[in-house]
């Protein structure tokens, strides 16, 4: 099959995308197989139906980049899966989702009310690339930040003036859209539940990690070769709150449960023998 040729089934698969994993999975399974070929040819078609195709159709462009990034991380960690003429460093299409990630946010959440029903999608992907190292964390900070001042921004604009012109409505779905939009937001969110229980894995080969350890198996500095192990304790320690007077009061209940204090009269000590 001839670029050509490639390009223009490849645009028909991703113009029927939806939000079922059957579908997201054959165009995923498409792009890794002619990535050698034309990966740069798919990965421009892939931003350009995301800049000029439906509010419905960029969401499902998101996810299935969600899984393709999923899919070209795996592929990394087994080299030769596609075969000749790949890098042996190359992430595949990881490399240029975190490229162009401001092109595709700004793409998939234009400003705006005709964004909004792809904000919090948009950024519970997002969230979850950056907690599983799926992207540079600092790549996905900056779109997080990108979207949190748009709306800080449209927060604090001034009201319009009553003699201005009224802006004119966005023109609304039609309602079969609407229903095919809740059927689909429910999947995908039925997905990113149950992905969010699985934990990092690293993508590259390395030694087997102990079962345990008090000091970090690998640094920040060590990119794609940090372990699993060390990306959680980082996920877990980020989200654990300082010391405070709620954990003195919590130790003091546990310690009383364990060891209660004998202030009745006529009471014996617990025989712990």
């Amino acid at each position: 099959m001839d670029p050509f040729e490639v390009r223009m089934q490849f645009l028909s698969l991703i113009r029927k995308l939806n939000a079922s994993q059957q579908s997201i999975q054959k165009v995923v399974g498409f792009a890794l197989k002619f990535y050698t070929q034309c990966g740069e040819d798919l990965w421009d078609c892939i931003v350009e139906e995301c800049q000029k195709g439906s509010i419905n159709n960029r969401i499902n462009i998101l996810y299935f980049l969600d899984s393709l990034c999923e899919a070209s991380l795996m592929a990394k960690s087994r080299p030769g899966v596609l075969g000749r003429g790949s890098h042996p460093d190359s992430s595949f299409y990881v490399d240029y989702v975190t490229r162009d990630l401001g092109k595709i946010v700004e793409s998939v959440v234009p400003e705006g009310r005709t964004g909004l029903p792809n904000l919090m999608s948009t950024k519970q992907i997002l969230e979850d690339w950056r907690s599983k190292r799926v992207l540079d964390p600092q790549k996905v900070d900056d779109a997080l930040a990108a979207l949190d001042a748009r709306h800080i921004a449209g927060d604090n604009s001034p009201p319009p003036s009553p003699l201005a012109h009224a802006p004119p409505k966005p023109e609304a779905l039609p309602r079969d859209e609407v229903f095919q939009r809740i059927e689909a937001d429910r999947e995908r969110h039925k997905r990113l539940r149950e992905r969010r229980w699985v934990q990092p894995v690293t993508h590259t080969p390395v030694q087997t990690a102990p079962l345990a350890s008090f000091m970090p198996l690998t640094d920040d500095a060590d990119g794609a070769d940090e372990l699993a192990i060390d990306i959680e304790f980082e996920n877990e320690w980020e989200t654990t709150s300082d010391w405070n007077e709620d954990d003195d009061e919590a130790v003091a209940e546990e310690n009383d449960l364990c060891y209660p204090r004998h202030t009745g009269r006529g009471e014996a000590p617990m025989d712990f023998s």
